[in-house]
């Protein structure tokens, strides 16, 4: 099944010229541009402000030029700019976030992958959706705090790097919790968690093949977290509330793991599955996306969400993983958006990989 995603007016203005390769800076924008000027792009930087310093540091890793916003709601006011330097847009989760799904939606150039991935992302009943009717384990939901019958974990919309997010040891430790907006309750699984990396290209005609394309697991992470972490947190939970310490979730770093070998066939089966109900449910995903889950003692990955785009976890491999090693040398996720880009606008298929 072909995956069409362009307009042609979007298409035809960077099918024309070289695109310009644009991102907002943060998230992970230094390896986004690294790998664009490896490639042979040009990059383009979006910024509240004047340019961050932080990037004279990182020649390699800094973009041939900057667009400086009032804000960064205010990016859509910024198409003719946009669209004069070519650019092709490569969302991340600080992209989302800040410039929000909406605004992110409608905007008028073109977008590396499918946008419309982006409202079955943000919205955890649509995921929640997506997932189950994709076939994949997931863990228990909890209509009520009054159904928790075990740990749980309190859980908002949006790409917000794990901020508000509650745990419970019971059902009694949500009692007066007030929610500050559209969230979900989950059963706290326990096991090991693995951020999977992958990347699906439905340009590709060799690997792991997945409807018209294939299927790329480029690297693993774990998430460093502010001042929760691992099992044994859950315990110290309640000492920690009553010294006036409340237990966050907001991801500070990343470390690289590596999985047991006998369990990549288990990995590439649910990330095989999700890009297949993709297809079905909205035409499909395109680039990358990472399943984020617990392993369990039993070895059964569990998947408790989705991140529809390039995530942080890969800023530890700019120059390749353990696995995207095996792909191919020195690739990153960035350096593969941009071969992505490239191989679209040789073989005229560009339509088929931006939105």
């Amino acid at each position: 099944m072909g995956i069409a995603l362009s307009t042609p007016e979007r298409v035809a203005p960077v099918a024309a010229r070289l695109p310009t390769i644009t991102t907002v800076c943060s998230h992970s924008s230094l390896q986004i541009f690294h790998g664009a000027r490896v490639e042979g792009f040009r990059s383009l930087g979006i910024c509240a402000g004047a340019p961050p310093k932080y990037y004279d540091a990182f020649p390699l890793g800094r973009p041939d030029s900057f667009l400086s916003v009032p804000s960064l709601q205010e990016v859509a006011s910024q198409t003719q700019k946009l669209k004069d330097a070519t650019a092709v847009v490569v969302p991340h989760g600080s992209f989302v976030e800040y410039v929000g799904p909406e605004r992110f939606a409608e905007l008028d150039v073109p977008v590396f992958g499918n946008r419309a991935v982006i409202a079955w992302e943000s919205d955890r009943e649509k995921e929640r959706e997506w997932l189950d009717s994709a076939g994949v384990q997931m863990p228990r939901r909890f209509a009520t705090p009054a159904d928790v019958d075990g740990p749980a974990i309190v859980k908002y919309y949006g790409a917000k790097g794990g901020k508000g997010f509650f745990l419970a040891k019971n059902r009694e430790a949500l009692d007066g919790f007030q929610p500050s907006g559209p969230h979900v309750i989950q059963e706290y699984v326990l096991g090991t968690r693995y951020y999977l990396h992958f990347f699906y290209s439905p340009l590709s005609t060799d690997g792991y093949r997945v409807g018209s394309g294939s299927l790329e697991l480029l690297g693993m992470d774990r998430r460093d977290e502010a001042n929760i972490d691992e099992l044994y947190k859950l315990g110290a939970h309640e000492e920690l509330l009553r010294a006036g310490i409340r237990p966050t979730f907001v991801v500070t770093g990343n470390v690289p793991v590596v999985m047991r070998e006998s369990l990549l066939p288990q990995v590439f089966d649910v990330g095989a599955r999700i890009i297949e109900k993709s297809i079905e449910l909205f035409g499909g995903m395109v680039g990358p996306f990472c399943v984020e889950g617990i392993m369990t003692e039993d070895l059964v990955f569990k998947v408790f969400e989705i991140s529809t785009r390039i995530v942080a976890g890969t800023n530890v491999y700019v120059h390749g993983s353990p696995y995207s090693d095996l792909v191919a040398p020195d690739l990153s996720m960035g350096r593969r958006i941009a071969l992505e880009l490239k191989r679209g606008r040789a073989e005229g298929r560009l339509q088929e990989i931006l939105s």
